[in-house]
């Protein structure tokens, strides 16, 4: 990694400002619903607390539009990251001014402080250069660990390395750059990309990326309606963009220049609604009346086989609508045919971890990207600006 990473660092007894996604899902009493993101963030804090740093964290919360929003406050993450650190985490009512200052100064080599929701500013995501300075101010080191909001030029995450000496990636961004500039940059071959989802319109840019590299690319969720349609193959009710057709033509044509082994499903589980799927049947052409919501048992062997002959893997969005149970069997197995594979698998988009999770093997995935649009726009060839900000080695 040609970024300076926290390795590189001496770190006892400075004031390091820790930019975390903390970005976490709450019930209704505010307790965390899901702490994964804490969890992921843990290697980079425990190892500055075990070297003596002072410890500052800084993140957002939910969209409270530089206002104050008090359902959106950080003390009930603080709360959970205190009983997963196993030691106190300081609050304080603000992430800049004064009142912070003031703490900041007082804190012990060790001590962990959680500053206040940094979106209840509007000068963070206007990127402003004035609150830029003033979180720099709290520090001696920057470090960068939320790779999930990497793509966006905020304060917190880009405007902030401006105005200290250095400016360092955390763990978890190490871990994200590595596995998937592995995928962009230095893959095993033959390599092979799953992209599903609804809609080919946010994929545009990955897909056309991804055909200068990949070997083989499977197509599946609703975007390969689109697809079968550019093949002039019936569809029935199924999910299309007429306005892409055009778009996926291009693809289509562009796999075939580049001898990239392009899979479409080759049979479909399909039910008139999805709200009552009283007639669902395997069919291998889309009868008229007809909407596919998985992909059949023919194409789960057939993705299958290619799973398996492939020495890396990328996989963003869903084979079909997994949220119901009856049309989960497409996007599960193949989960289950990654996992089981034993090759290089890199895994990016909530969707996708959500099916690694309901099948149960998300310990045998080699790399579970936290960054849904971060992850992307990395593999699109996109330069990220929470990573282009910071101290090059």
């Amino acid at each position: 990694m040609a970024k300076l990473s926290l390795k590189d660092l001496a770190v006892k007894g400075k004031r390091v400002l820790v930019r975390v996604d903390f970005n976490v899902p709450q019930d209704e009493s505010l307790n965390v619903r899901d702490d994964t993101r804490i969890r992921e963030a843990l290697v980079t804090i425990k190892f500055l607390v075990d070297n003596g740093a002072k410890v500052i964290l800084v993140s957002h919360l939910g969209r409270p539009d530089g206002k104050i929003v008090e359902k959106m406050r950080m003390a009930p993450v603080a709360k959970k990251l205190q009983e997963l650190l196993g030691k106190p985490v300081f609050t304080v009512q603000d992430c800049v001014g004064e009142e912070v200052k003031k703490i900041v100064a007082t804190m012990k080599d060790g001590d962990v402080l959680l500053l206040e929701n940094v979106r209840f500013h509007p000068e963070e995501e206007e990127n402003d250069p004035v609150f830029a300075k003033q979180l720099a101010e709290l520090c001696d080191i920057y470090v960068n660990d939320a790779f999930g909001t990497a793509h966006r030029a905020h304060a917190s995450t880009e405007g902030v390395a401006k105005f200290v000496k250095q400016a360092a990636a955390g763990f978890l961004m190490e871990k994200e750059i590595k596995y998937l500039g592995m995928v962009l940059h230095n893959p095993t071959h033959p390599i092979l990309a799953i992209i599903g989802g609804a809609k080919i319109s946010s994929k545009i840019d990955l897909l056309n990326n991804l055909l200068n590299k990949v070997d083989n690319l499977i197509i599946g969720g609703g975007m390969a309606y689109t697809f079968m349609r550019a093949e002039g193959k019936e569809i029935g009710k199924s999910l299309v963009e007429d306005d892409k057709v055009g778009i996926a033509k291009d693809i289509l044509s562009k796999a075939k220049e580049k001898g990239v082994k392009l899979f479409l499903p080759v049979d479909h589980v399909v039910a008139s609604t999805k709200d009552n799927p009283a007639d669902v049947k395997v069919v291998v052409e889309i009868p008229g009346n007809m909407i596919a919501f998985d992909i059949g048992p023919k194409t789960i062997a057939e993705f299958s086989r290619v799973v398996k002959e492939s020495k890396t893997i990328f996989w963003n969005g869903p084979l079909g609508l997994f949220e119901t149970d009856i049309f989960a069997t497409g996007t599960i197995s193949i989960a289950k045919a990654i996992a089981e594979s034993g090759n290089v698998s890199v895994v990016g988009g909530g969707d996708s971890v959500s099916a690694l999770k309901k099948a149960g093997v998300k310990a045998k995935i080699t790399h579970i990207s936290t960054g849904g649009g971060a992850s992307l726009e990395f593999i699109e060839g996109k330069e990220l600006p929470g990573i282009a900000a910071l101290t090059d080695k």
